[in-house]
């Protein structure tokens, strides 16, 4: 479960700050897909990026029950002259999990052949972004946070991709952030829609689309 108390956010911008979440309280419950739905710039990433710990809130608190993975693919963490078989060690170790099973599970499922013994700096985005995926989704979370995560590779790629993600919810939940309504409706069983600073739950993810695509129309704050 992640429950959010009292969360305001915001960033300094030219000409003053900018609100990305203006005092929002909502609980999330445990082994439930979340669908995240806002417009660009309503602050997606910014909440991914607050319940995985990478942002601290202005205000209020995040409990979590449960271990939270980073943003699923996220690849910023990588060092560069490191191999990819080094940097998967390294966060097995950090996460407490057998690094030669999570090494053996990445170097099979990222598709990266003799690269994945040279350092990362040498990957491209497309490789770096394989092996991103591979990582995060080989440790076994409660709740799994993903942003864009079937746009890595090519079509095969993301059809594997897409189905260890339907495997891994058997037993974990995620909350998801994509473009892509055919692909929400698979992944997603509840929603979240981000909208003027503020969060409301929708349990049935058709009335969350709803409520998302009407904002996107009229462009007005949601009805309370």
């Amino acid at each position: 479960m992640i429950v959010l108390d009292g969360i305001s956010k915001s960033f300094a911008m030219p000409g003053g700050r900018k609100s990305i979440l203006q005092d929002v309280s909502l609980v999330i419950p445990p082994k439930l897909s979340v669908a995240l739905l806002g417009r660009n710039g309503a602050g997606k990433s910014t909440l991914l990026e607050l319940i995985g710990g990478r942002l601290l809130p202005d205000a209020g608190q995040i409990r979590c029950s449960g271990s939270i993975s980073w943003p699923v693919g996220f690849s910023g963490g990588f060092h560069g002259d490191m191999t990819g078989l080094q940097n998967t060690r390294f966060i097995a170790r950090i996460y407490g999990v057998d690094s030669e099973e999570l090494s053996a599970f990445v170097q099979e499922f990222a598709e990266l052949g003799p690269s994945f013994f040279m350092p990362v700096r040498n990957y491209s985005s497309g490789m770096r972004a394989r092996l991103a995926f591979a990582v995060s989704i080989g440790i076994p979370f409660d709740t799994y946070l993903v942003d864009e995560v079937t746009s890595v590779g090519d079509a095969a790629f993301k059809r594997k991709s897409q189905a260890i993600f339907e495997e891994r919810m058997q037993n974990a939940g995620a909350i998801v952030v994509s473009h892509s309504m055919p692909q929400i409706r698979r992944m997603c069983d509840a929603g979240i829609v981000i909208e003027n600073g503020r969060l409301r739950f929708f349990d049935d993810l058709s009335d969350a689309i709803d409520q998302h695509e009407a904002n996107l129309q009229i462009g007005l704050p949601m009805a309370s």
